[in-house]
């Protein structure tokens, strides 16, 4: 996830950002921190405005939002979009607060970071910004430690190799066979992007008592745009 640096926001990029804020506040939602990646993103979907002319979120030989924003580097599993032309971003603000769609976007709850680009042209001001729920980029292992210390608590201890549990994440149902190996007592599967929570049918498991050992792998997402930020898992207790 990129980091909160605001040195690259143009006055009228942070001007729009402060007015989103003091809406959300308003509206009893949290308050959008600032994204580089999607900034980027929005600046290159403003060009394309600026040179067609006529404002679009999706212009025919572009990219979609979503792989827009994930190439730029940004992680998330939900994204919105704003797009506007005005004289101010004050009145760019106030346009998008009196259309039912941009000021949905705007005041998401689920939403919490944001990219904003503005350039000026033909005495007007292109605006853009992309809305997102950031997701925190993991690598394998990494996914693989958080969960650990998720099962930590219930005293149940970890096998130290995740093979088995990476291969069984891999498939459908059912558990890899090991040549000698004790077959797990039982398997869980799942995807999300929210790691901070185990599933309760696994937590119930875990505080069961029926369980000394289990092991966690993880492994790529099934039917996952590759632009979104999801995580695969599995667990074997033993």
């Amino acid at each position: 996830m990129q980091t909160d640096s605001r040195t690259s926001i143009q006055p009228e990029s942070a001007q729009l950002l402060a007015l989103a804020n003091q809406a959300r506040a308003a509206a009893g939602a949290g308050p959008l921190k600032w994204d580089e990646a999607l900034a980027v993103a929005a600046r290159k979907h403003c060009q394309r405005m600026v040179d067609a002319g006529p404002v679009a979120h999706q212009y025919p030989d572009e990219l979609g939002l979503a792989e827009r924003a994930g190439l730029a580097g940004a992680h998330f599993d939900l994204i919105e979009e704003n797009v506007a032309i005005g004289n101010s971003a004050e009145q760019i603000q106030d346009a998008w607060m009196h259309s039912p769609g941009h000021r949905q976007n705007m005041l998401n709850s689920g939403v919490n970071r944001v990219g904003i680009a503005v350039i000026a042209s033909r005495g007007v001001l292109y605006a853009t910004a992309d809305y997102a729920h950031g997701v925190q980029a993991l690598s394998q292992e990494q996914v693989e430690q958080h969960i650990a210390a998720l099962i930590a608590p219930s005293g149940v201890k970890m096998l130290p190799n995740p093979a088995l549990a990476r291969e069984a994440c891999t498939m459908e149902n059912g558990y890899p066979r090991s040549k000698g190996g004790v077959p797990p007592a039982f398997v869980m599967r799942w995807q999300n992007s929210d790691l901070n929570h185990l599933p309760k049918e696994l937590v119930d498991q875990l505080a069961s008592g029926h369980y000394r050992y289990a092991a966690v792998g993880s492994c790529d997402p099934n039917n996952v745009d590759g632009t979104f930020t999801a995580y695969r898992i599995a667990v074997m207790l033993y």
